[in-house]
């Protein structure tokens, strides 16, 4: 009996296949890749929770956030109506303080126009004293004048009086 190649490669493959099983080579491969498995699973569940950790995470970022903007739109607002009500008291006390200066304006004018009135008034009766005097003096005679002059200077004085007063 002669073996050809083929038999020797059969022969050959089935010492190999035998050595692997003596040596528990598919065990340890077997092992190895539970191994490996296992690892990849704890790998897989860690990621899980890191992944849930994460959206944990950004999810209180984002509420944090959330309030934030709450809390700046707030104070934006608050501003916003404590800058109006400034405005309006600053608006109505600059018109509170012009109508106070209107007021002592007018009041300043019409002081000067009594003084003024008042015045014309004195430097009006002046002028008729003089003219009356002048007159009196060229066409009475002195007596008669001077009991004139004085009776007519009273009633001046008095009727003076009258309006100062």
């Amino acid at each position: 009996m002669t073996f050809d190649a083929t038999f020797w490669v059969a022969v050959s493959f089935v010492i190999f296949f035998g050595a692997l099983v003596y040596l528990k080579i598919p065990k340890k491969i077997n092992e190895l890749l539970s191994n490996m498995i296992t690892d990849i699973k704890k790998e897989i569940n860690e990621s899980e929770k890191l992944r849930s950790e994460t959206k944990n995470i950004l999810d209180e970022t984002q509420k944090k956030l959330d309030s934030a903007d709450k809390e700046v739109n707030k104070m934006l607002k608050q501003a916003k109506d404590d800058g109006e009500k400034l405005v309006l008291e600053m608006n109505e006390k600059f018109h509170n303080s012009s109508e106070i200066k209107k007021n002592a304006a007018q009041q300043k004018i019409n002081q000067m126009k009594e003084n003024a009135i008042k015045d014309i008034k004195n430097t009006s009766i002046k002028i008729a004293v003089e003219s009356v005097k002048k007159i009196i003096t060229t066409s009475v005679d002195k007596s008669k004048l001077d009991k004139l002059f004085d009776k007519n200077l009273e009633e001046t004085k008095a009727e003076l009086k009258k309006i100062n007063s």
